[in-house]
């Protein structure tokens, strides 16, 4: 974001979240490590701001990306109010309305608070289900639903990355299984096409996969390239992690995740650490370069190193 547009966003966001008594913690929390570890304006104190309404917002945020962007700035504060409400939703769609905005997370947010949380994780993945093929790993695009049974050809295939040199992306790929105590996919009969390519990414951006891993990657891959696929994408890490509307490969979904300690600090290094890559990443055959040291893939992609290393301090 411009910097000269950061303060008024600020204040349409304000507005956009001044319901049912105001903005809330969590919701002031996030908004204000977004302006410190992201648009790098920790002079700004947002408690000191007036809001503006959904006309001035048309006015002061004229261009297509900057109104992408405070659209989904928007649904991601929405998904931080617990419970989310009608009102909410409803001030949101205005805001997104006045800038000729729309797009699947307004549409799962209205969802849920309406018709709730199984209403809308089928309405999520009635979007999701055309960036399927786009998001999983090259090779495996022919597996994009879970097994039937497992498959020794690609557990194999994965095993052997171990036997790279350490350091390398196929032997850190393996580690970060065996770290978290996952079974590889091919074993674990979990859509081995998508999560090969998600837990790849997570190497290469060095975020582990607690809640606040999973939000600060999302929002990492949004800060690499706004897409659409991306979006989808970090409306899935809020659906499982923040607002309790998805349920998918046996996790249990979670509210709040963002009122803990260090979450919205580390959900802004990752929009910030994404904004400064020089390459997307995350469609990349990552199989094709798993004998290549992690450090060279970074360097090649441009991914800054993590402010405080590995994520295991916020579980």
């Amino acid at each position: 974001m411009p910097d000269g547009l950061v303060e008024p966003v600020c204040r349409v966001l304000l507005g956009a979240v001044d319901v049912d008594g105001g903005i809330t913690a969590e919701q002031r929390a996030v908004l204000q490590a977004i302006v410190a570890g992201y648009w790098d304006r920790a002079d700004l104190d947002i408690d000191s701001l007036s809001p503006l309404g959904p006309d001035d917002a048309a006015a002061e945020i004229t261009e297509a990306p900057h109104r992408r962007r405070l659209r989904e700035l928007m649904v991601l504060l929405e998904l931080c109010r617990h419970p989310l409400t009608d009102a909410q939703v409803e001030r949101v769609a205005k805001y997104a309305e006045a800038v000729g905005e729309t797009g699947p997370g307004l549409d799962v947010s209205r969802t849920l608070v309406r018709e709730g949380a199984q209403r809308a994780a089928a309405d999520y993945q009635r979007h999701v289900d055309p960036f399927l093929g786009s998001i999983a790993e090259p090779s495996l695009r022919a597996y994009r639903e879970d097994l039937p049974a497992p498959d020794p050809e690609i557990a194999a295939r994965l095993h052997a990355l171990h036997d790279l040199p350490a350091g390398t992306l196929g032997y850190e790929y393996v580690e970060f299984y065996r770290r978290n105590g996952f079974e590889l996919p091919g074993d674990d009969l979990k859509s081995p096409g998508v999560f090969v390519a998600h837990d790849m990414c997570h190497v290469i951006a060095g975020y582990e996969p607690t809640g606040p891993g999973e939000i600060a990657l999302g929002a990492m891959l949004l800060g690499v390239a706004d897409t659409d696929a991306h979006w989808i994408g970090f409306l899935g890490n809020l659906g499982v992690h923040e607002a309790r509307y998805l349920d998918t490969s046996g996790l249990v979904p979670k509210a709040g995740t963002l009122a803990r300690d260090g979450a919205p600090d580390l959900l802004a290094e990752g929009f910030r650490r994404g904004s400064e890559c020089i390459g997307d990443f995350t469609t990349i055959d990552h199989l094709a370069l798993a004998d290549i040291p992690l450090a060279e893939v970074r360097e090649q992609f441009g991914v800054p190193p993590r402010a405080g290393g590995m994520l295991s301090e916020i579980a």
